[in-house]
């Protein structure tokens, strides 16, 4: 089974698990205040999903750009995005300095690709092609409704748990004569379900990682070209680190790099939304034949 496949089962694979933990949680203490945690989680990741772009774009003080201010830019993505058989996405550029990129909106239609102008001066035609090549593969395989529906269940896990945890500081839930479980296994569902949700996303948002790095070097044609990029991504994201705000740290999900730089390892990768850099360009160099 090639990366590609992988990564598809992987995603079918994580979102059955979260269903399955809000199933487990829910079985366990009613479905009252699952209900109403399903709605909030409604109401607040509907809200993020149809306003992503805006928030995203607004965190990096991005601004559109014309085809006569970016031309090159402009003739890569027009050209992507025949290719992808999508419309034009807007262009923008922020004025950070850390070189990245990201692709937001909630469908090909509403799609729009930021350049940092950093990266738009430290990419050369190539590179850049590459790194535009797996932002619009974000697009085409609809990872912003992906993330969203994952954040959706995660949510309804946190609420539901919360809502668990007040239930039994005052006597609410069923019973251990009910269920013939006791206080320890409740107090495992409370505490380990959230976390359960918080990895599961976590590794969902790696994978799409991955999946956009295989689709884009596909579109492009040149692996090569997108496994140099990410290693200049990764030293500017060490070099220039941005602040972890709370807006930048939901952009950061969206970006090609982590734009707050250091190395990842040990348990610290369960909980990071991006691959480890050197993971990425292996598989990329393994596509172009680079390596056996």
């Amino acid at each position: 089974m090639n990366h590609s496949h992988r990564n598809g089962l992987k995603t079918a694979v994580m979102l059955t698990l979260l269903s399955g933990v809000i199933l487990v949680i829910g079985s366990r203490f009613g479905s009252g205040g699952l209900w109403i945690a399903l709605v909030a989680a409604l109401a607040i990741n509907g809200g993020t999903y149809f306003f992503s772009d805006k928030l995203a774009l607004r965190s990096m003080h991005a601004r559109p750009v014309s085809e006569a201010e970016a031309p090159m830019l402009y003739r890569i993505v027009a050209e992507l995005a025949q290719v992808n058989r999508m419309p034009m996405p807007r262009l923008y550029v922020s004025p950070t300095m850390q070189p990245n990129a990201f692709a937001t909106g909630r469908s090909p239609r509403h799609a729009a690709v930021c350049c940092t102008e950093g990266i738009l001066a430290l990419m050369d035609e190539r590179e850049l092609r590459g790194v535009l090549g797996h932002e619009l593969a974000h697009v085409a395989n609809r990872d912003i409704l992906i993330s969203s529906v994952a954040a959706g269940l995660a949510t309804v896990i946190m609420f539901a748990a919360r809502m668990a945890w007040f239930a039994q500081l005052f006597g609410g839930g069923r019973s251990d004569d009910e269920e013939g479980g006791g206080g320890l296994e409740t107090l495992a569902l409370i505490i380990l379900g959230p976390m359960a949700a918080g990895l599961m996303q976590m590794a969902l948002s790696r994978s799409r990682e991955y999946q956009a790095d295989a689709t884009g070097a596909r579109v492009t044609g040149d692996p090569l070209a997108l496994a140099s990029a990410l290693r200049k991504l990764h030293a500017g994201a060490e070099a220039r680190p941005l602040p972890a705000t709370a807006g930048l740290a939901t952009t950061s999900q969206l970006m090609i790099a982590n734009p707050f730089g250091g190395r990842v390892g040990g348990l610290g990768k369960l909980f990071s939304t991006h691959p480890p850099m050197e993971e990425r360009v292996r598989r990329l160099e393994e596509m172009a034949g680079v390596r056996a």
